[in-house]
């Protein structure tokens, strides 16, 4: 065990876990009421916002995720880097209508104004649980991403307890209890105040990372020439097969369309004050997406510094694979001291969106399936209670899948998040402008959508989120999320179009064009 490293590194977590219990009293709120403790009240401002937004969407399975696909893939793994850029004109253009609905009715999630724009509550029932399903692997991903710094530390991961027997990822456990704790007592307050100590670290990290390591590997020209030439870019089309280029600009595209759709994103947005910070937030968050540029070409480092041949950190590639690429490199560049510094900025990383995430998922659960159909009539205090009672059901749903499951099964299961989430765009973000698609329309659509991209995924035995669509004789590698949505909207707008012809039923909407401006 890295004595120094450890000593640090449980400093500053124990310092962000002070913070979560102070925070219940940061803006005083009535947390009995889910609109304060599940959006924190909607008072946060444009720099908070932009801490809980950066804390929410940039996480440590990032940190690790994206250098490792460098490391082992190469330049496929920058997609990242674009859509992080796309992603923010959309947030501009759109999102603002989606605050000033919610704030005007009151709306707490997403599904909440697809149920007030059409009144059906089965279309509603179906984004919930769409949302709740591509949450939970994604909570797991947080804990593979403080599982690997933990593992990078020394901290064994088997403890023997007395009555028990071996106890299996005792650290997360831990973590994982504090975070359940005082994310109950705190609610959204809790991740935002936190995400301010969470970002801090991170840009330190980054700034010292990428100053010292190229300056010890003898300058960026020597890390560039170490990397293998045939992955520093994409394989060119041929006139038969757009090959890996297709892939990239389709990972980036449906990349960019899910990301604010994901329930943790929308709880970010909803949090903020006004339509105007929400707008500013646009503005400034591709201050996270050049870190995570940054962030990517640590993978490339890795292969320059040789981690993977260093013996030392045999275990951790065996255990863990090109994850343990940032891991190995830091610990291979950077004194005992700093490496507490960094590993703390990676774990403190995976609490603040997992905490974000379940109170998201709570809000969906209570807003969308037990206010609807469970208890119709139960009072405000109740409904948080309930929300926060979910929340540490989707924390404990999040840790069995790390504890129970092989960790690649998780992330396996991530890969369909994407795929599944971008189903709820017609629903979402199409009906933000217009009342004219049927409901029994956009469901249909949207079970095409989850089926079609369901189906390419398994045949992908979930290794690959890519599936090739063969067009005029020609072969087009493309993200499933992209190719199900096609077929999602064709589907909701053909049959919109039937169903109004036909039945010719007014629209059952709940608001009017006044609540989006």
């Amino acid at each position: 065990m890295n004595t120094v490293a450890v000593t640090i590194f449980v400093a500053l977590f124990l310092l962000v876990t002070v913070l979560g219990f102070v925070a219940a009293r940061w803006r005083r709120g009535d947390l009995n009421d889910i609109s304060e403790w599940g959006l924190g009240g909607r008072r946060f401002g444009t720099v908070v916002t932009w801490f809980l937004l950066g804390g929410d969407l940039y996480t440590a399975y990032t940190f690790i995720a994206v250098p490792a696909l460098m490391f082992g893939a190469g330049a496929a793994g920058f997609f990242a880097v674009p859509y992080t850029i796309l992603v923010y004109p959309i947030v501009y253009a759109v999102y603002p209508r989606l605050w000033s609905v919610a704030k005007a009715k009151g709306y707490v999630t997403a599904a909440d104004f697809v149920r007030g724009r059409f009144g059906n509550g089965t279309l509603a029932l179906a984004v919930a649980v769409t949302g709740i399903v591509a949450t939970m692997p994604y909570i797991a991903l947080q804990l593979v991403g403080m599982e690997v710094a933990i593992a990078g530390l020394g901290i064994r991961m088997d403890v023997v307890v007395p009555g028990i027997g071996m106890v299996h990822h005792l650290p997360l456990l831990i973590a994982f209890v504090v975070l359940a704790v005082y994310t109950y007592s705190s609610g959204l307050r809790a991740p935002a105040l936190i995400a301010l100590v969470k970002d801090a670290l991170l840009y330190i990290t980054v700034i010292a990372a990428v100053i010292i390591i190229p300056s010890e590997l003898g300058g960026f020209g020597k890390i560039f020439a170490a990397a293998n030439s045939k992955t520093l870019l994409l394989a060119p089309a041929t006139a038969t097969n757009l090959g890996p280029q297709a892939a990239y600009a389709t990972l980036a595209l449906g990349s960019t369309l899910a990301l604010f759709l994901y329930p943790h994103a929308v709880t970010g947005l909803l949090g903020a004050s006004s339509k105007h910070v929400v707008r500013r937030n646009a503005v400034v968050l591709p201050a996270y997406s050049f870190a995570l540029g940054l962030i990517a070409l640590l993978g490339t480092m890795a292969v320059a510094a040789g981690v993977k041949a260093m013996p030392e950190y045999a275990a951790g590639f065996k255990a863990y694979g090109n994850q343990f690429a940032v891991p190995a490199l830091f610990l291979h560049a950077f004194p005992a001291w700093f490496v507490g510094i960094a590993f703390a900025a990676i774990a403190i990383g995976a609490l603040v969106p997992a905490a974000i995430m379940s109170i998201a998922c709570a809000n969906l659960f209570t807003r969308n399936i037990y206010r609807e159909y469970l208890d119709p009539n139960c009072k405000p205090a109740r409904e948080a209670q309930v929300a926060k009672i979910v929340s540490l059901v989707v924390k404990l749903g999040a840790l069995l899948f790390i504890i129970e499951l092989p960790t690649n099964y998780a992330i396996q299961l991530q890969l369909l998040g994407g795929i599944i989430i971008i189903q709820t765009l017609p629903s979402v973000i199409l009906s933000l402008y217009t009342n004219r698609l049927n409901p029994w329309a956009l469901l249909m659509g949207w079970a095409a959508g989850i089926g079609s991209g369901t189906w390419m995924a398994y045949v992908n035995a979930f290794k690959n989120s890519t599936f090739p669509i063969q067009l005029f004789g020609l072969t087009i590698p493309c993200y499933a999320a992209v190719s199900s949505l096609v077929l999602n909207l064709l589907v909701s707008v053909a049959f919109s179009w039937l169903f109004n012809a036909v039945l010719r039923t007014p629209p059952s909407d709940m608001t009017v064009e006044a609540d989006y401006a």
